[in-house]
Formats: structure tokens, sequence, C-alpha cells
């Protein structure tokens, strides 16, 4: 029996190795299995009122791939125009940083902060065109390091393909996966899969949809307050939010200090915080309770760990793999608690005080 254990360490080991060694080529065939797995469900429905797999498969593909053109033409214009002017706006915001901030900062504290403030503020204005400008920061890319560039290319190509064969595949290779288990551990194994699909599917499907609500709120309630940058801070904002509380106080710091270099009044001041109250509204009273309720239950603390880990293990692949995976491994955590919990090795650790307290 303890050999078996040895093998199965040996085997996830040398798969993890496997996975750190292909890290390069991992990332468009892991957002295909994430498009897929969200696709699965709704392709099932649709095979269930008659149409075939092929059919139903192809219909989730338009549907992804509708709602992803469709968000690219209506966000990404805006937002290199709004990028475009933050990096134009930046020597006037260091300017402004120097000659308020700064003196404020050293009366209170005596810090001298000025030479930083000038170096900084002087690389900035030597640089912002060159930085301003996408078309030449791409174009410096490709003479630079065109065959990165390709195989970039090659890889975003490749995720149409992979994930219209996953999802047509998925239920085939769940059964088959699920056919190589050993007999004796399929029940367990097939709990746990439930239970990893649960919080998996709340965190995908819930937590996503909560940062893509909350980020347009934020966008929407900048951009009529006239706050510069509003659709910028707001989707960041949004992303942000993966973290809890974190999305908010960078949003309403960064919102806070936009509205009052703009020259805003404090109603605008109390317009931004009232936008991102909205949104905390919202999210604790709507959102979390119908997408969410408690199936996640990571910790802030979890969270942010999870995902440093993952970009040092994995890079940008290992980002987005950090907090499902963290999701996965407290669901396999909280199954070895309650084994332990049941174990002898608990009792026996109990037993002593137990004997000091009886007659």
């Amino acid at each position: 029996m303890r050999r078996q254990w040895w093998v199965v360490i040996g085997v996830l080991a040398l798969a993890l190795w496997f996975f750190i060694s292909i890290e390069p080529v991992l990332m468009p065939f892991f957002v295909s299995m994430v498009l897929a797995y969200l696709g699965d469900p709704l392709a099932d429905r649709l095979e269930a009122r008659g149409l075939s797999r092929r059919l139903s498969v192809s219909l989730v593909f338009l549907l992804l791939t509708l709602i992803i053109v469709v968000g690219l033409l209506l966000v990404v214009p805006v937002l290199g125009r709004q990028l475009g002017q933050l990096v134009e706006a930046l020597p006037a915001v260091l300017n402004w940083v120097q000659e308020t901030v700064v003196p404020r900062v050293q009366s209170l504290t005596g810090l001298d902060l000025s030479t930083d403030i000038d170096q900084l503020r002087q690389a900035v204005v030597d640089n912002w065109k060159e930085t301003g400008t996408f078309a030449a920061t791409l174009l410096s890319q490709v003479s630079r390091s065109g065959l990165a560039l390709l195989g970039w290319i090659g890889n975003l190509a490749l995720i149409p393909v992979v994930t219209f064969y996953l999802l047509l595949d998925w239920d085939i290779i769940v059964a088959k996966v699920r056919d190589w288990l050993p007999r004796r551990w399929e029940a367990t194994v097939i709990r746990l899969a439930g239970e990893c699909d649960e919080v998996l599917s709340a965190f995908l499907r819930g937590q996503l949809i909560v940062m893509l609500c909350l980020g347009i709120i934020y966008a929407i309630g900048l951009t009529l307050l006239g706050v510069r940058f509003g659709l910028l801070i707001g989707l960041l904002s949004g992303l942000a939010s993966i973290v809890p509380y974190l999305g908010v106080i960078v949003g309403i710091s960064v919102a806070g200090l936009v509205a009052f270099f703009q020259g805003g009044d404090w109603l605008m001041l109390l317009g931004v915080a009232a936008v991102f109250g909205l949104g905390q509204v919202v999210e604790s009273v709507l959102l979390q309770p119908k997408l969410l309720g408690d199936k996640i239950g990571l910790h802030p603390v979890a969270v942010i760990f999870a995902v440093l880990a993952g970009g040092n293990l994995f890079g940008f692949t290992g980002v987005l793999l950090a907090l499902p995976a963290a999701a996965v491994i407290m669901v396999l955590l909280r199954e070895l608690n309650d084994r332990y919990k049941h174990s002898p090795l608990y009792d026996e650790t109990l037993s002593p005080h137990h004997d000091e307290e009886s007659p």
C-alpha cells in the first residue's frame, strides 16, 4: 500500500516537472481548456434538446467568439485612446506631485524626495512621446523579436482550434479519465471531482461575472461623472476585485486622485465615492449571494499568495492558473482535514487529556 502511494507521488512530481518544462507552450491549451469548460454545460443543454453534439458545439463556439469579438471591438479602441491620454498627462501629473505633494510630505516627515521625483519626471518627459505611440512600440518589437511575435500570434491562432475540439470531445475525455481510475478509488475521486467542479464553476463563472459587472459599473459611473480615464480605471478596478476589497481600494484611490487633479470639486469626489459604494452594495447584496455564495471561501491572503506563487512558477500562465488551482487544493485540503479528524492519530493526541479528566 505504501509503495503504491510512493508511485502516485512520483507520477505527480514527474507531471509537475513536465508542465514546468513546457510552460512556454501551455498558455493556448490552458485558455482553450477554460473556454471549453465554460461552454460545455451550454452545449450539453442544447444537446439535451435534440441537437447533435457537433451542432451544439458549433453554436456555443460561435456565441463565445461573438462575445469576445464584440467586446474587443467596443473596448479596445477606447482603452487605446485613454492609455495614450494617460501617457501624455504623466509629465503634468509628475510636475504637480513635485510642486505640491513633495513639499507637504517633506514638511510632515522630513524626507527629501525631490531628487527621486525629479529623476522620474525627467525620464518620463524625455521618453513620453516614444512610449505614447503604440504603433511605434509594436513596430520596434517586431523588428527586434519577430520570431517571438510570430510565436505569440501562432499561440493565439491555436486557441479557437483547440477550444473547438476540446468542446466537441469534452464528455468523451471525462469518461475516459473516469475509466482509467482505480476501481476502489473511483467513488472518492468522483465525489472530490464533483466538489472541485462546484468550486471551479463558482470561480470561473461566478467570480468572472462579478469582476465584469463591477468593471462595467465603475467604468460607466466614472465616465458619466466626467472623470478622465474612467473606462480604464473602472475596468482595472473590476479586474483587481479578484482579490476582495482590492478593486475598490485601488479604484477609489486612483479615481479620487484623477478627479482631484482634474480640478473637480467636492461633488465630483463624492460622486466617485458613490460609484464605488454602489458597486460594493450591488456586489454584496446581489452578485455574491446569487453567483458565489460561500462556495469558494479563499482567504484574501491565500488569493494573493496563489497569484504570486503561480506567476513565479509558470509566468503569465501561472497567474491564470493560480486561483482555480488554489480552489481545487482547498477542496483536497478540506478532505485531508476530515480524514485526519477521523484518524487514530487525531484521537491519540486527545486521549491523554481525556485520561487526565476522567475519574
